[in-house]
């Protein structure tokens, strides 16, 4: 689930709008796509990389001792193909609209 395509982004709003989550409107590049690809972001930042990760602090639930990985600290996400081809426009619209969500200290851009 760490790998993200178009393909991906759109069936996933096209099921969204079939099933009425857009309320009839019209589905456009901005908000609905660009939407989907920072929701997909930020859900996968949060997920630890592997069940058995060791990297970071662990902590016990309550009733064992069995640890739970935390949430990574930093998230590396790859734009790739052609800056400038229209195709990944939208990632590149998604992800700047990311850094004003989350601030430009939040968040950095190398090219």
């Amino acid at each position: 689930d760490s790998n993200l395509s178009t393909g991906k982004i759109y069936q996933s709003v096209i099921e969204k709008e079939r099933v009425g989550d857009y309320l009839g409107k019209t589905v456009q590049v901005v908000p609905h796509i660009s939407d989907a690809i920072q929701e997909w972001v930020l859900r996968v930042a949060k997920t630890p990389v592997s069940r058995f990760s060791t990297l970071g602090s662990h902590h016990s639930t309550k009733n064992d001792d069995i640890t739970q990985p935390e949430a990574p600290e930093v998230c590396i996400i790859e734009l790739g193909g052609t800056l400038g081809d229209i195709e990944s426009m939208p990632f590149v619209e998604a992800l700047r609209q990311l850094q004003d969500h989350l601030g430009y200290k939040n968040m950095c851009f190398i090219h």
